[in-house]
């Protein structure tokens, strides 16, 4: 079903919009795990826990998985560009208001805002290539998408924890509104605009109608909850508790933890991309992803119950725990072709909004489990936590691991044609 509101564009303007989506994206996950490589910093300024870490962390997700879906409807009535450019200047302010922020509460005010502005990038990233591109070629571009997501999420490790031991973490956050008011500007002038953008100036009554019928699809549930399994372990384990736990359990430095624990989000650079192409190409979605969510589970038990001690096995593990993870990407394309194609932002914003809720839930409940039976000890005002403490906490991410395979069992698999 063709949208009459969308124009026809170039291909290099829409290779260009595409790619400055992708960028906003990758940029949305160095700031996701970027309280990672800080947690000593973070602890030692605002005197907090593991609990109220966890928390002011999932600031950053609250806001971004509550917007999701008045994310999608929007971009759904209004389209991506100028929703996309605004939210990343105000992502700018919101950066330069956590680099200074004196206490916990600003700090966290901080995280909400930036988590609420860059939740425009991966909605708005897909409309563009619903709009602008084939529609064979949506689970590749969703993957592609991931892939620069964890890219970001990459430079948000090992590199980012030199760039803070070189100016500090407020000076690394200053430097972050930078590149966000840079991609305001190059999204505001080079992605095109639809149709509706220039004509429409206000919400219809479509938005509610696409919202009735999205909620109200158990297919799209199914999705989201898989989303949910699927991604916790990447945004809870490679977004802040990982780093920590090779620190204080396996005795790595910060930069050699941070170096590991990038592992996850180099399997889901790699194979999301190939899991979207793999789907595309073989006409199906719920085979790849059965065997991504399998290969996870298997990886983090081994990861948690049977820690290897040699360092090049270790990454192994942690690489596959990403690599079977991305095989989510093709619910994407599952959840779109299963849902009215005039609705296609909403149903990506509801079941984003529960991935990224994983990290919202999760975070501060691997931080009130660490916490639950603390012994106390301390190194330079930061807790530290034994290998019990971590091995209960993980236990939760197995769970949802599992709980993510038996709901794939119950989505309907649409052999990658648009079914809504």
């Amino acid at each position: 079903m063709s949208r009459p509101d969308v124009p026809t564009v170039s291909r290099r303007q829409a290779t260009i919009a595409f790619a400055l989506g992708t960028l906003f994206f990758g940029y949305a996950f160095v700031q996701r795990v970027s309280p990672s490589v800080m947690t000593n910093e973070l602890m030692s300024d605002f005197a907090v826990g593991g609990a109220a870490l966890g928390s002011l962390s999932a600031f950053y997700f609250y806001a971004y998985a509550s917007i999701q879906l008045p994310v999608g409807m929007l971009t759904d009535h209004f389209g991506p560009r100028k929703l996309m450019s605004f939210a990343a200047a105000l992502c700018a302010l919101a950066s330069v208001g956590f680099a200074f922020s004196d206490s916990v509460f600003t700090a966290s005010l901080g995280r909400a805002l930036i988590g609420g502005t860059v939740a425009f990038g991966f909605v708005g990233t897909l409309a563009i290539a619903g709009y602008w591109f084939k529609p064979a070629q949506y689970a590749l571009l969703a993957g592609l998408l991931q892939t620069v997501g964890m890219c970001g999420a990459i430079f948000g490790q090992a590199p980012l924890r030199q760039m803070v031991e070189s100016i500090g973490w407020r000076g690394t956050i200053l430097v972050l509104a930078l590149v966000a008011l840079a991609l305001a500007l190059l999204l505001f002038y080079l992605v095109p605009l639809r149709s509706s953008e220039q004509k429409q100036q206000g919400p219809g009554p479509g938005i509610l109608k696409g919202l009735h019928a999205v909620t109200t699809n158990p297919q799209t549930w199914i999705c989201s909850i898989i989303g949910f399994g699927m991604a916790a372990t990447m945004l809870a384990f490679g977004g802040l508790w990982g780093v920590p736990w090779l620190v204080s359990v396996q005795g790595y430095t910060t930069t050699e933890a941070a170096a590991v624990t990038s592992m996850i989000f180099v399997g889901w650079a790699i194979f999301s991309p190939l899991a979207g192409w793999a789907s595309d190409r073989m006409g199906r979605r719920n085979a790849i992803l059965l065997a991504g969510s399998l290969i996870a589970l298997i990886a983090l038990a081994t990861l948690i119950y049977s820690t290897p001690d040699k360092t090049p096995l270790l990454m192994m593990l942690i690489f596959l725990i990403g690599a079977g993870g991305s095989a989510m990407t093709v619910c994407f394309g599952s959840v779109k072709e299963l849902n009215d194609v005039n609705y296609s932002s909403t149903s990506l914003g509801l079941m984003n909004m529960c991935i990224v809720g994983a990290g919202a839930v999760m975070q501060p409940l691997i931080g009130w489990l660490l916490d639950l039976n603390w012994s106390g000890e301390m190194i330079d005002g930061a807790r530290v936590y034994a290998t019990a403490n971590y091995s209960l906490a993980f236990t939760s991410l197995l769970i949802l691991n599992l709980t993510a395979f038996i709901a794939g069992l119950f989505l309907r698999e649409t052999h990658c044609r648009q079914l809504g």
